[in-house]
């Protein structure tokens, strides 16, 4: 794998990753359908993530997809999917990045990065709608967490095709929401700061 091959494939782990920090099913579904279109040339044959571009993953994952934009839907529903999405998005993330970097790269930049960048976006993004949820649910009683809900579906498409399709400009979308989510943490620690 060459160096902007490399590049290529680190972003688009990103972007995915990123995305599966708002719905944990939609990007692997996606990456899995392209990958068994061969739109998108990841060879996995022969590899221990083979099976990731069957028929029978590819139905699993559209319909984990399709339930999880669903049940998110739902008052409170949505708030208990959180518990289980939070691990689920980082395992999703790690894993979708070691698939996109699978091939000649060095197994422990792979792992490193799959951990790193992988594991660590979609945690942060994924702790950032857990809060905006949270705070939805407070406000609202729940009744807001449809819009939020509507929001991340959004992001996870959007985020998800650009990843595949642009996946430089899917890093850079990235990186700007995980900046204003930290500014936007740090503006409200500054604000609840009582002044001396």
């Amino acid at each position: 794998m060459n160096e902007y091959d490399l590049l290529t494939a680190i972003c688009m782990g990103i972007g995915l990753s990123a995305a599966a920090g708002f719905r944990v099913f939609l990007p692997p579904f996606l990456l899995s359908l392209l990958m068994k279109a061969s739109m998108v040339d990841i060879n996995l044959e022969g590899t221990e993530y083979e099976f990731f571009a069957s028929d029978i993953s590819i139905l699993l994952l559209g319909i984990a997809s399709i339930s999880e934009f669903l049940a998110f839907y739902v008052p409170w529903v949505d708030n208990l999917l959180d518990t289980i999405a939070s691990p689920a998005a980082i395992i999703a993330g790690g894993t979708m990045t070691l698939i996109v970097l699978e091939g000649n790269t060095d197994p422990a930049l792979q792992w490193g990065l799959a951990i790193i960048a992988g594991g660590g976006v979609s945690g942060v993004i994924q702790g950032t709608t857990v809060v905006t949820r949270a705070a939805s649910t407070f406000m609202t009683a729940g009744l807001g967490n449809p819009v939020v809900a509507t929001g991340e579906n959004i992001a996870t498409i959007v985020l998800t095709i650009l990843a595949l399709l642009l996946p430089v400009l899917a890093a850079i979308v990235v990186f700007y929401l995980i900046f204003m989510a930290v500014k936007k943490y740090s503006d409200r620690k500054n604000k609840s700061k009582p002044s001396s």
